[in-house]
């Protein structure tokens, strides 16, 4: 299957995505970050600021998280053809030496590098040009919110992972660090964060397209609202207190009234985009290749990610046609069997693809990614109301996301049956967006709710299907983390190994 795909997909990992698509990002970005390198005008400043947003072009932002997000959950097969390295993330049978998992690791502590090696240099560099509009500040309120945006993908991946905050140091018995403690990490995030909001703007000015994909205020209270609601020890004081924020925000954050707009490509930048990743289509430094694997089956492979009955089934149940038809889309005639929905290639059944991208474009999408969505904020307030015994606080911020795509408001309940309902809202709202898994960790259902699910796969005898095969997912306490990538702790004997792996 899919050879040729498979190889460009390696170079991506290997490169970072060159040149820029809006205002900000027009410099030249410092790439290879070396004790070498002179940092001494705020041009140079900027210049590797603009390599550390360039790790949101890595492969783990491109796709990676949604595998991590949505394949390990209920919401989705692996699909892939029995990827290697993909289906185990579907079966949550994750070996230590997985290699995309390596990658992500890899991909994440670049990123956190790049930001170190701004923090470090910033008070050093002596140019009137960083005392204009505080720059030296904003400069530093970027990079500490980057950092701690990729330190909160490892977190509640990983657990308790090395804190680094210094780099280019080769010395082994420097740069080998233990792990830190997961509360350790979170509370250097929040550490971080709190630098950023106190040095970050609203906007950056009336552009739009400048706001929404630079960190700002905004960004910085809805990150600490998800850090606050994930943490183990979480406070969902914290988590109201930082959600109201942002729905308070001088940069005016709504909803869109229309929610298919959000993803169809022509709507971006709007004002429930927070922060998001922009792509230029058919330029193949800067387009978005992930849209290539989840839809466009006339190249004759089965895609990634591929919606489970569940999730139709919730969609269904929930009369949710609006969002339904917005993340899902059915394909007919495919040349391939799919075990779960077509095993016998039947032409009038249909098999569901990832919707939330929906222009593959020959691996050279335009299509955004967003990072931080207000719906995703807004349902964490009511969440976080619930949990407050806020009750009527809380339906009335869920009414407000159900309105959106024309559903009835949900009626009254006990704080577990409102819990159960803001659930299944951030399922239908945010499904491949790499928000299930998280979710259904921090309110403490992912090992009932996978391991009571009722999914089959199918084989086929002439043109009947088989008797179903329920698939056994197995989840356990410790699945809730990744294993350590078995490559870092070769290159590092002090990374300890989580339980069960």
């Amino acid at each position: 299957m899919k050879k040729s795909s498979l190889i460009y997909i390696v170079f991506l990992v290997l490169s970072v995505a060159g040149g820029s698509c809006k205002k900000f990002l027009d410099l030249k970005p410092e790439s290879e970050l070396t004790t070498g390198n002179a940092y001494s005008t705020a041009a140079d400043l900027e210049n590797a600021l603009v390599g550390a947003y360039r790790a949101f072009y890595f492969e783990y932002y491109i796709w990676e998280n949604v595998l991590l997000g949505d394949v390990r959950s209920d919401n989705a097969y692996s699909g892939g053809g029995g990827d290697l390295y993909v289906a185990p993330y579907d079966m949550l049978t994750i070996p230590v030496g997985n290699i995309r998992l390596y990658a992500d690791w890899s991909q994440l502590y670049t990123g956190i590098a790049r930001c170190n090696i701004i923090i470090d240099k910033m008070e050093a560099v002596d140019d009137p040009a960083l005392d204009v509009d505080n720059r030296r500040g904003g400069i530093g309120g970027e990079a500490h919110f980057l950092r701690a945006f990729h330190y909160f993908q490892l977190v509640k991946s990983f657990g308790g992972v090395p804190l680094e905050l210094h780099s280019n140091n080769t010395d082994p018995a420097v740069s080998n660090l233990q792990r830190s403690s997961e509360k350790e990490v979170y509370d250097q995030i929040v550490a971080d964060l709190e630098i950023a909001v106190t040095s970050l703007p609203d906007d950056y000015g009336s552009d739009a397209s400048v706001n929404k994909v630079r960190a700002t205020k905004g960004a910085a209270y809805a990150l600490l609202a998800k850090v606050w609601a994930q943490r183990s020890d979480r406070d969902y004081s914290k988590v109201l207190q930082y959600c109201q924020e942002v729905v308070n925000s001088a940069a005016d954050y709504a909803l869109v009234d229309d929610y298919a707009s959000l993803f169809d490509g022509d709507h971006y930048y709007s004002a429930e985009s927070i922060l998001e990743v922009p792509f230029i289509g058919g330029n193949a430094d800067v387009a978005n290749w992930g849209p290539q694997l989840y839809l466009a089956p006339e190249d004759g492979w089965q895609k990634y990610c591929v919606p489970s009955k569940d999730l139709v089934a919730a969609y269904d149940a929930s009369n949710d046609n609006i969002r339904k038809n917005a993340n899902i889309v059915f394909y007919y005639n495919l040349d391939w069997p799919d075990l779960n929905w077509n095993p016998c290639q039947d032409p009038a059944t249909g098999v569901p693809f990832n919707y939330k991208q929906k222009h593959a474009d020959n691996w050279a999408s335009g299509d955004h990614h967003y990072l931080l969505r207000f719906a995703d904020i807004l349902l964490l307030q009511a969440e976080a109301q619930n949990e407050l015994g806020q009750t009527a606080a809380a339906l009335s911020t869920l009414n407000k996301v159900r309105a959106r795509v024309s559903l009835a408001p949900a009626g009254t309940g006990t704080q577990q049956e409102l819990r159960e309902k803001i659930l299944l809202e951030r399922r239908l709202e945010l499904a491949f967006e790499g928000q299930r898994f998280d979710d259904l960790v921090r309110l403490n259902k992912i090992e009932s709710v996978m391991n009571s699910l009722e999914e089959y796969n199918f084989s086929c005898t002439g043109s009947n299907p088989s008797d179903p095969e329920r698939i056994n997912y197995n989840m356990s306490a410790d699945k809730r983390l990744l294993p350590i990538p078995q490559l870092e702790r070769d290159a590092n004997p002090n990374l300890s190994q989580n339980p069960g792996y």
